[in-house]
């Protein structure tokens, strides 16, 4: 059977290797010149090949009107492609056919898809699990199937390119924008769960984009409302945020997103984000780091490059500091009149233009859209959620199952014996309590509200102390796990009273929020990550031991739970 094992792992991975290397790669290939590139370019107007560098942001869940406008100004101003939001995926299709149908050269079409294609369409596409669940995962193997099952469906759905991963290195708990989307706080850890990640898209057949250079994890601001100030020595960036960055250029990394963050030593102009900095990009990125592949900025209708640089001169400096793409221009006719302007002027110069519009068009021609084929709409939603995916969250999820503390309350865990499930932060069974149920006679299943009532908390407590086997499981049933949980201070004192030597705690919440509760007296702590229900079904694996739980902590929480932690 281990030789039978051995043989399957191998044809995988020559199947693998095929692929890839049926795949030219990216950065050598856009820097070449080829015939179809150059025919095409022959064909653009200098102020059609400017249009190419701009993406344009497009939704379905906005009505045909929206759907209408937006289709208008690409073909009225022949854009390079687009960056996709909400909606639905048929309606997604039917936009994306109409859209190739008008445009003089096929649309790169992106998403944001840190964890798939759930992360713009929850409802009706596969969603992965967060990076930071992704981070306690001991087998960088599954991140790379991840990657190729994430390419598969973009390319299903008539996509192209993922504003992923995240490179981030998340030191700052409290960070309110990056958190969860990271893999961790160890730049080590991140830089090979994102090179698998990267690999696995690239390999089947997408372009991959690292962000948020030079580096997003330790701020304070959301760059969507405000321009974070990051105060660090150069030397400081160069150990830590930029480690994975230049460690994944090494590795072939095909494009990079750089953030709007102002950071003084990287460049003091003052107010300077550094996505439209020429000393961050050019300098830095460029010719420091030795990135040849495609620089995007982040989207620059953000307030954190708009607030200082308004009414579209951050699209000229943008381009002026070295970027190949623009993502979501406030105006995209003006952008592309005021860059035509800037290299009528000289800012500008026309090589550097061309040259970057040849990128773009190299991109398109390494995707395989000069043989632009429309999508499909038939079986797309099933395609789009297949049991082949369904499976692989479910093993992730598994993975990277962490548990803190020790095994001892896990491993004398008796079905037979009565049970108490105190659940926290819902008011019904969840898939967690569902599986409890089913596999445990005689439980007593409690629930306890965020804000829960003192007295029925003393209920509660008295409860508790009938049994000698108490699983307590806690649940963030937000959206988008937080780094603290919306608990009364009552509760808060309740959770560190009902934990034991007897109690299994399990808790589906960001790992942060271990800082905000205490749970270290339980005889077993299990971190899930997440409250979704892939995640709740893994967890109650391990409680009844139908699988051993691998997962290491992906951040240092406290003195108690450090990176690594796991049993």
């Amino acid at each position: 059977m281990k030789h039978i094992f051995l043989l399957i792992n191998y044809i995988s991975l020559f199947i693998s290797s095929s692929y890839a290397q049926a795949k030219r790669d990216f950065v050598p290939f856009i820097n070449q010149s080829h015939p179809w590139v150059e025919r095409t370019f022959q064909q653009l107007t200098p102020r059609e090949r400017i249009a190419q560098l701009l993406l344009i942001r497009a939704h379905t869940d906005r009505g045909p009107r929206y759907v209408d406008s937006v289709g208008r100004i690409v073909r009225q101003e022949k854009l390079g492609g687009l960056v996709v939001f909400q909606g639905g995926p048929v309606r997604h299709a039917n936009m994306f056919n109409r859209y190739q149908k008008d445009s003089k050269v096929p649309l790169l079409v992106t998403f944001d898809g840190e964890w798939g294609l759930g992360m713009r369409l929850a409802d009706s596409t596969t969603s992965f699990p967060y990076q930071m669940t992704l981070g306690a995962i001991q087998r960088n193997e599954l991140l790379y199937d991840m990657g190729k099952q994430v390419a598969k469906d973009f390319l299903r759905l008539g996509m192209h390119f993922n504003f992923a991963p995240v490179v981030d290195i998340n030191n700052n708990p409290k960070n309110p924008v990056i958190n969860f989307r990271s893999f961790g706080d160890n730049k080590e850890n991140v830089t090979q769960k994102a090179k698998a990640y990267m690999d696995g898209m690239v390999a089947g057949g997408i372009v991959a984009s690292l962000k948020h250079f030079p580096g997003h994890g330790d701020t304070d601001v959301d760059s969507h409302h405000d321009l974070p100030q990051l105060d660090f020595s150069k030397k400081r960036l160069d150990e830590l945020e930029i480690f994975p960055f230049r460690e994944l250029i090494r590795a072939g990394a095909p494009a990079i997103m750089v953030a709007h963050m102002h950071i003084p030593s990287l460049d003091d102009t003052p107010n300077i984000p550094s996505s439209i900095s020429k000393k961050v990009v050019t300098d830095l990125l460029r010719n420091e780091l030795g990135f040849q592949g495609l620089a995007v900025t982040d989207a620059m209708d953000m307030k954190g490059v708009t607030k200082f640089f308004p009414n579209g001169r951050a699209d000229v400096m943008a381009i002026e500091a070295g970027n190949d793409l623009l993502e979501i221009s406030e105006n995209s006719g003006r952008a592309i009149q005021m860059i035509e302007q800037a290299v009528k002027n000289g800012s500008i110069k026309q090589a550097d233009i061309d040259r970057r519009v040849k990128k773009v068009l190299a991109t398109k021609y390494w995707l395989g859209l000069d043989k632009y084929q429309p999508v499909s709409t038939k079986n797309l939603y099933n395609d789009l959620n297949s049991t082949a995916s369904r499976q692989l969250v479910q093993r992730l999820a598994e993975a990277s199952i962490t548990v803190l503390r020790s095994q001892r309350a896990i491993n004398s865990f008796n079905r037979g014996r009565p049970t108490l499930v105190v659940s926290v932060g819902v008011n019904k069974p969840q898939a967690l309590e569902e599986v409890i149920a089913s596999r445990v006679r005689g439980i007593m299943q409690l629930y306890v509200a965020n804000n829960e009532a003192p007295e029925r908390l003393q209920e509660i407590m008295m409860e508790a102390r009938k049994y000698g086997q108490v699983i307590l499981a806690i649940h963030d049933a937000r959206s988008r796990p937080q780094s603290t949980l919306p608990l009364s201070e009552d509760v808060i004192e309740f959770i560190d009273k009902v934990t034991n030597k007897n109690t299994i705690t399990i808790v589906h919440a960001n790992p942060y929020t271990l800082n905000g509760i205490d749970v270290s007296q339980s005889g077993s702590i299990i971190l899930a990550y997440q409250n979704e229900a892939f995640m709740q079904r893994a967890a109650a694996k391990v409680l009844f031991k139908d699988i051993r739980s691998e997962g290491k902590l992906p951040v240092t929480i406290s003195r108690k739970f450090k990176f690594g932690a796991g049993m």
